[in-house]
């Protein structure tokens, strides 16, 4: 079950209940699938279902973690790397979201929370 729960990893919910109703359809009316087959499909797509869930879940207390992080350094002195440029030190402004990123407003600079060395 392992490799069949593994091939369905990338299958959404509907693309699953399309396929077993399909399967219904066509299965050989003298050899059904049996309760037991049946039983297992209807968990994975409980299981596929769950962890669909579980990562929306996860994606937006990340983002939530985020904010707080980028809202306490507000008023704050930090040291950051930017790109190719040597190490700076500024007080943050302000934060923002950007194409799902937060970036800090240390004077003329956008500084990613990953960016961040310390903070004084």
């Amino acid at each position: 079950m392992a490799s069949g729960t593994n091939a369905l990893a990338g299958v959404g919910q509907d693309q699953f209940l399309q396929l077993l109703i399909a399967q219904l359809k066509n299965q050989d009316p003298l050899d059904p699938v049996s309760n037991q087959d049946f039983i297992q499909q209807l968990a994975t797509l409980n299981t596929v279902s769950g962890i669909q869930s579980l990562n929306t879940n996860f994606s937006e207390m990340l983002k939530l973690q985020q904010i707080t992080q980028g809202a306490d350094l507000v008023g704050k002195t930090i040291e950051y790397t930017l790109t190719g440029e040597p190490a700076k030190t500024g007080k943050v402004t302000s934060v923002q979201a950007q194409d799902g990123k937060f970036l800090l407003q240390v004077g003329s600079d956008q500084v990613l929370l990953d960016q961040i060395n310390s903070v004084k």
